[in-house]
């Protein structure tokens, strides 16, 4: 299980760190594109607001031979809308229009333009001026050209007084005028570090946050899974108690549901399997026992019922010669003849389960069952012989214990267990004087099966017996047998059935009486 959790802690991990990961690589690529690339967007977008200010001018001024207050108006709200500075000179060098005052710095700057550069190249050749275009004194600035056309050129200059980049277009309008547009590109570059590293904190945010709401998410996410882990341990374990309970719609939840139908498949195959096995060892092992049980089961009933049939007919014959003529010794004679003859029904029955058993016969069943409750029930319907005789037993097991087996041959099993404890049950042979008989019933689990023992006080079994008290009709104490009335089949049966589902079985001396075990399949947990 551990090694499951770990697992999943994994998944978990790997969830968070690829989201984690896949912001983490958003934001850096959105950084790479912000760096590279914003500057000269900005440069573009205020390249086109520009040329857009620019036609919107020739077209206020144009339409105007003397500028109006209210073009005026227009104009500098143009120019403010654009963050631009705008300056038109006349060919004589008058200042028609501009959003700085004659004194200042900025208008002296536009008009150096004016003197630096041949702006008939823009305007056609008239009174005998060269009328060669492109006519160009020296550059002052660093520049760099973006646009050229007919009417106008835009470009991006470096004042090295101001130590600052402008975007600035001149040309000519309409009316003749040259036309001076400036707009400044000195904060870009400081805009995009502050956006940068404010994109950087929030992203450094932005990822702590997801990455905790992740590891809750993939949390809730896994805790299914882990279920089904556990399930699925379980399972591998052979216990198909364990059902998935974790509900809901999605694909996890269609997988608890099919996980608890291989469950029970599973556990109904498992006991077909079971019991096709236990079938097949049978068949094997079947034809090369068969005339050997044969003659021995012949041998053995001739033998046993020789005593009680030369007693029935003994006792048959005196009465038919009436060698007692008194009605009490006839009595006894009758009582004689219908023991003996309960005996021989009993034996046969026992014969004709253990030849059933021995021919494979008798079908065994798998399947998978309490144990415990088996134990209890059989335990309280022999309280009365228990009583009778004086004799306590004890069983601590409550828990439900589940076996692979055959639950009737199983009982059967302990029911000879049971009653033989109860006839060889005397006061322990090392404490004569205890006057306590018990007979005391465990379970102890062994690696995937579980060994259930009934001990009774008693003389322990003499060594020399211990290997023939499983064949068929071998008595230790014959007396005491034929008191109770016991044939000497039941060790037998119990042989035949643990062979036939292949489980071990056995028994124990201890000093103080007498212990008699069988093993059954529980890989199962308790419960």
């Amino acid at each position: 299980m551990k090694k499951n959790l770990k697992k999943a802690h994994s998944i978990r991990m790997q969830f968070a760190l690829i989201f984690i990961g896949l912001m983490t690589c958003t934001l850096t690529l959105y950084w790479i594109i912000n760096t590279l690339f914003l500057e000269k967007y900005y440069t573009q977008t205020s390249q086109q607001k520009l040329v857009e200010a620019y036609y919107n001018i020739d077209e206020i001024i144009t339409g105007d031979t003397e500028i109006s207050d209210e073009n005026a108006v227009n104009l500098r709200r143009l120019c403010n809308t654009g963050n631009i500075n705008m300056a038109v000179v006349s060919p004589s060098m008058r200042i028609v229009f501009s959003t700085s005052d004659k004194e200042d710095l900025m208008v002296m700057r536009l008009l150096d333009h004016v003197f630096d550069y041949d702006f008939n190249a823009f305007a056609p050749s008239e009174n005998g001026i060269n009328g060669q275009k492109d006519k160009k004194k020296p550059d002052k600035d660093n520049q760099k050209k973006l646009i050229k056309t007919d009417d106008f050129e835009v470009m991006i200059s470096t004042d090295p007084r101001m130590n600052m980049d402008y975007l600035e277009l001149w040309g000519s309008i309409g009316t003749g005028d040259f036309i001076i547009m400036r707009t400044t590109l000195a904060g870009i570059k400081e805009s995009v570090g502050i956006s940068n590293r404010f994109l950087g904190y929030i992203g450094i945010f932005m990822i702590i946050i997801c990455g905790v709401i992740t590891w809750f998410i993939t949390t809730k996410i896994t805790k299914p899974i882990l279920e089904l882990a556990d399930i699925s341990e379980k399972m591998a374990h052979l216990d198909f108690n364990v059902k998935y309970e974790h509900g809901g719609n999605n694909e996890i939840a269609i997988l608890g549901n099919h996980m608890n139908e291989l469950s029970e498949t599973l556990e109904e195959t498992i006991s077909e399997l079971k019991t096709a096995n236990n079938e097949m060892k049978r068949d094997m092992e079947k034809k090369e026992k068969l005339n050997n049980m044969r003659l021995e089961f012949l041998s053995n009933v001739a033998h046993e019922l020789k005593t009680p049939i030369a007693l029935v007919q003994g006792y048959a014959e005196g009465l038919r010669d009436n060698v007692n003529d008194d009605e009490e010794s006839k009595n006894f004679y009758c009582d004689v003849i219908i023991d003996e003859a309960q005996k021989m029904n009993q034996m046969v029955k026992n014969l004709m389960t253990l030849n059933q058993l021995e021919f494979g016969e008798d079908e065994i069943t798998v399947e998978r069952f309490n144990i415990v409750e088996l134990i209890r029930n059989y335990m309280q319907s022999s309280d009365i012989m228990l009583k009778q005789n004086g004799i306590s037993a004890n069983f601590e097991e409550s828990e439900p214990f589940y076996v692979w087996a055959d639950e009737f041959k199983v009982e059967e099993v302990f029911t000879n267990y049971f009653s033989n404890a109860i006839h060889y049950c005397t006061y322990p042979a090392d404490k004569p004087d205890s006057r306590e008989k018990r007979i005391e019933v465990t379970l102890e689990r062994k690696g995937d099966v579980v060994r259930i023992s009934v001990f009774n006080t008693g003389n322990p079994i003499p060594e020399d017996s211990l290997n023939h008290l499983w064949e068929k009709f071998y008595k230790v104490d014959k007396a005491r047998t034929h008191e109770y009335g016991g044939s000497g089949i039941g060790l037998s049966i119990v042989k035949a059935i643990m062979n036939a589902m292949n489980n071990n079985y056995g028994v124990i001396n201890y000093g103080n009486g007498v212990a008699f075990w069988f093993e059954l399949d529980c890989n199962g947990e308790k419960g």
